[in-house]
């Protein structure tokens, strides 16, 4: 029997096969490098003279490109420690995370602020999502970017996750032995929140299946009109009867003080379906198998403190420290107009931490 024919068949399907995925790495290398990313400084923050800036890019294993800000010490000698942060929940690089990057990086790390995928400068569409798993997976991309940068050491990576985000850091933390020390400033634990609202307000099987007849609705909705409805970013004007945790929102993300126009509560939210699957999904339930060292830090007056006890209270050993501030509401914790966000204690515990 003449194979001959059969041979030259698979020839050309390896060939074919072999081009496809070279054009493949092409498209997906060109996808990487396509982020629009402002040059000019942009952030709600005066830069410091003590630290080198730049932009930089790194992508997830979902074939997500991120855009980050890093900071480097000036004078810096020999392999950094670094330290990726990230948050709050709806904000950008250029706002909350940016200030505590660049605040560590004049301690003598070098750190990275990363807007999460599909928000700010970061890829993915459609824009305004929101997933356990991904914004878990931007930070173990984070420790991707830092573990094979010329200048840091890979054995001393940690990582900082604020508001929204400080859920998402314990989970990378139980998830990713590289990181090596967590710390989360004024933390919320997105999935509670979905599950149970604030402060249990919604937590019965009732509340939740009408909060999920109408996220059916809604997707049934947009994808009949090809949008994703918004779901709003933080309430503006105020009404008179605002509580006063989102009278203090307002005052960080709708003044002078924190408003950015890539920021999502800055301007038009979320998507309205964007979060909802947080609600299946408990980020916290491998807490307990953190090994490394945790710090959780939270205002003594803020609403949302309950979730850093929470988050506390499933931790284990005697590496785990919980910091409360005295008098300090959530958004206290946002920058530096209140002075209270303990740079001090970051820094000693980062510095014994990563060695």
């Amino acid at each position: 029997m003449d194979i001959s024919p059969y041979l030259c068949t698979m020839k050309q399907r390896v060939t074919i096969a072999l081009a496809a995925m070279l054009l493949l790495g092409c498209n997906q290398n060109k996808n990487m490098n396509t982020l629009n990313l402002t040059q000019e400084w942009d952030k709600t923050f005066p830069k410091s003279e003590l630290v080198n800036h730049s932009k930089v890019t790194f992508h997830n294993r979902f074939g997500i490109e991120l855009a980050a800000d890093m900071y480097v010490p000036k004078n810096a000698e020999g392999k950094l420690a670094a330290i990726a942060v990230s948050g709050p929940f709806g904000a950008v690089k250029e706002q909350t995370s940016g200030i505590y990057a660049q605040h560590m990086a004049e301690r003598g790390f070098l750190t990275i602020a990363f807007d999460p995928s599909y928000t700010g400068e970061s890829g993915g569409e459609p824009r305004r999502m929101a997933s356990p798993d991904i914004n878990t997976e931007d930070f173990l991309a984070a420790v991707d970017f830092l573990s094979t940068n010329e200048l840091v050491d890979p054995e001393r990576i940690g990582i900082i996750g604020i508001c929204g985000w400080g859920g998402m850091a314990i989970n990378a933390a139980a998830l990713d032995p590289r990181i090596k020390a967590t710390v989360t400033s004024t933390m919320y634990d997105m999935s509670r929140v979905a599950r149970e609202g604030y402060f249990g307000s919604t937590d019965n099987e009732a509340a939740r299946d009408a909060q999920r007849q109408a996220w059916a609705s809604q997707r049934t909705e947009d994808y009949r009109t090809g949008t994703y409805k918004r779901a709003g970013g933080v309430v503006d004007p105020l009404p008179d009867d605002a509580p006063w945790f989102v009278k203090d929102y307002h005052a960080y993300y709708k003044t002078s003080r924190g408003y950015h126009k890539r920021s999502g509560n800055s301007n038009d939210g979320w998507n309205v379906i964007g979060t909802m699957s947080f609600m299946n999904q408990p980020l916290l339930d491998m807490a307990g198998e953190i090994k490394t060292p945790v710090l959780i830090i939270h205002g003594e007056k803020a609403h949302s403190r309950y979730f850093s006890e929470g988050a506390f209270a499933k931790l284990k050993g005697d590496n785990k420290e919980l910091l409360i501030i005295p008098g300090a509401v959530h958004t206290d914790l946002y920058d530096d107009v209140a002075g209270v966000i303990p740079y001090d204690k970051m820094e000693t515990f980062f510095k014994e931490n990563l060695k």
